[in-house]
């Protein structure tokens, strides 16, 4: 049998740099990378049962969105095998509101929401007293990423009973709009990647997604030290290896905004405008070998 240290499944073209990216990083530590995608996703699963290749690591950007690549997971769950992202784990922590609520519980400040059950449920929308949001708020369906379903500066019942009716399944979260600070004429918005305890904030604009990494001397002197720690306080709750997150500085407070994104976009800077700065995309890729390489002896954080 021939045995991969690593196996990277995807199925979004933009994910190429990053496979590339991550391919280099396994050369150099001399590890072996298995890369599944739609084009040999058949051939791979055939050999797998066959028993002619397996691996020992596992991060998985496809089955999320292509439940063809579902069995390619089974066969690592059954095999033991280190999972980057364990999907129990992922599933769990995509949920808005289990986040919302297990965010509270760890003293992390989050934006005053009002969580709904789905109209399947619940038809009848209950009676809502939006006085505390002062006007305006955002609708956000618990279960999804990339702004999908996402009502901003909704004003009246009627969005919400709009957007229930839109995702019946989904519980639907009513969230205080946050406006952040301005920092020398900057809005005091970040989106911050974190990879296996290394913690990645950037300036993230909410209208065009363009990132800046925030540098140490600007950490510095506007005192955002305590987005790191924010940040590693969300891993330790979500227990995820890889992940993004979005936090606001306002009123004083460091407020998160968009608890937990998985899978993260990984395109490059340099290819896309509104892609991570390439310099942490390649930092990411190496630490993900780096984890892969640890994965024998380390469990994964399942719930």
């Amino acid at each position: 049998m021939t045995h991969f240290d690593l196996c990277l499944a995807w199925n979004w073209e933009y994910d190429q740099d990053f496979a590339n990216l991550l391919e280099k990083s396994c050369a150099v530590s001399g590890l072996s990378l298995l890369q599944v995608t739609e084009a040999n996703l058949e051939e791979t699963l055939t050999r797998l049962q066959a028993g002619e290749i397996g691996f020992r690591a596992l991060l998985d950007r496809a089955s999320d969105s292509d439940e063809r690549f579902q069995p390619l997971v089974d066969w690592a769950l059954t095999n033991g095998v280190f999972q980057i992202n364990p999907q129990k784990q992922a599933r769990w922590a995509w949920d808005k509101a289990t986040m919302h609520l297990e965010f509270i519980t760890g003293g992390l400040e989050t934006p005053y929401t009002i969580i709904l059950s789905p109209q399947n449920e619940q038809p009848d929308l209950p009676g809502l007293d939006l006085a505390p949001f002062g006007g305006v708020f955002n609708i956000k369906p618990a279960v999804g990423g990339g702004g999908w379903g996402v009502v901003m500066h909704a004003t009246s019942c009627d969005q919400v009973r709009q957007a229930r009716g839109e995702y019946p399944a989904e519980k639907v979260l009513v969230q205080a709009h946050i406006e952040p600070e301005r920092l020398e004429g900057r809005p005091a918005w970040f989106r911050v990647l974190v990879c296996d305890g290394a913690v990645y904030p950037c300036w993230w604009d909410t209208t065009t997604h363009v990132y800046a990494r925030l540098t140490a001397d600007e950490s510095l002197r506007f005192g955002l030290g305590e987005l790191k720690q924010v940040a590693r306080r969300i891993q330790n709750l979500c227990g995820l290896h890889l992940f993004s997150t979005e936090i606001a500085y306002s009123q004083g407070k460091m407020i998160v905004t968009d608890y937990v994104n998985d899978p993260l976009d990984l395109r490059l800077l340099s290819a896309a405008v509104d892609g991570v700065p390439d310099e942490i995309v390649i930092n990411i890729a190496s630490r993900i070998a780096r984890l892969a390489e640890r994965g024998a002896t380390l469990s994964s954080p399942v719930r």
